[in-house]
């Protein structure tokens, strides 16, 4: 699926230029209406990143653009659902789930407060298996925010052929393409490159790209650089380590803008 790249994509759209560290009640009042969770917020100290009780991380991951994310389950989780949770120098910038499929499941933005669900009967969902046994795999479907309104995704994900190793973990080389739709058709935002998936996780890494948005085209790369597991230096890090103190291109944040009309 393409999870990652919408992912991405959709919440450097959504971000304010503000700094959250921590979920304060209101955060965590979303996040208990989503479904994240139901217990004391996440924390985090100077250094380390503090799950709730009854969740337990198991990977975390160092990616080239100046953030660390750290990928979890929780007692109760439905079989599969894998969470995610990405910082930046700044702190908490997405907060996330897919299911076993790789399929986008929520997320929530804490730096605008909204969040997003996959819709109930999604034209044609995302999935890994058609991916991993046919070498392709297309989807189209929507989200729905009570903030935004509906976003439609459209798009398809395929398998090139080139097995990499990165930090000793073992990807396969995917390439994609996106477009994102507001609810009157409007095009938000286009995105093509290459992504990773692992068997072993089903689920999707980050990988570099370009993104097009109606007033301008840039490239980006979020690969993972570093994979740190339970026990190892710099697990639950809240500090990014790669890419950082670099200036960087804007983001699909200027579409969003002109389409909502509104200063993020």
């Amino acid at each position: 699926m393409m999870h990652r790249a919408y992912t991405e994509r959709t919440q450097a759209v959504h971000t304010h230029r503000t700094h959250t560290a921590t979920i304060g009640a209101g955060m965590l009042t979303l996040l208990v209406a989503i479904g994240l969770t139901a217990t004391p917020a996440f924390s985090q100290t100077a250094e380390t990143f503090s799950l709730p009780a009854g969740c337990e991380a198991w990977v975390t991951v160092q990616a080239k653009d100046c953030t660390v994310e750290h990928n979890f389950t929780c007692e109760g989780d439905p079989v599969g659902l894998k969470q995610r949770v990405t910082l930046d120098e700044e702190g908490m910038t997405y907060l996330g789930a897919t299911d076993d499929e790789s399929q986008w499941i929520r997320s929530f933005h804490p730096r605008s407060g909204h969040t997003e669900q996959l819709e109930d009967n999604p034209r044609d969902r995302a999935s890994l298996t058609e991916l991993i046994e046919t070498g392709i795999d297309t989807y189209d479907f929507r989200t729905l925010s009570p903030e935004l309104g509906a976003t439609r995704f459209v798009g398809q994900d395929s398998l090139t052929g080139r097995v990499v190793t990165i930090d000793g973990v073992t990807l396969e080389e995917t390439q994609f393409n996106i477009t994102a739709y507001a609810e009157d058709g409007t095009e938000l935002w286009s995105a093509e490159g290459n992504e990773y998936i692992s068997r072993d996780w089903r689920m999707f890494q980050a990988g570099p790209g370009t993104v097009t948005t109606p007033r301008e085209t840039y490239e980006e790369d979020d690969s993972p650089v570093e994979y740190i597991f339970p026990g190892e230096p710099g697990f639950l890090s809240v500090n990014p380590k790669h890419g950082c103190g670099l200036t960087l291109s804007s983001s699909p944040v200027t579409a969003l803008k002109e389409y909502l009309n509104v200063d993020l």
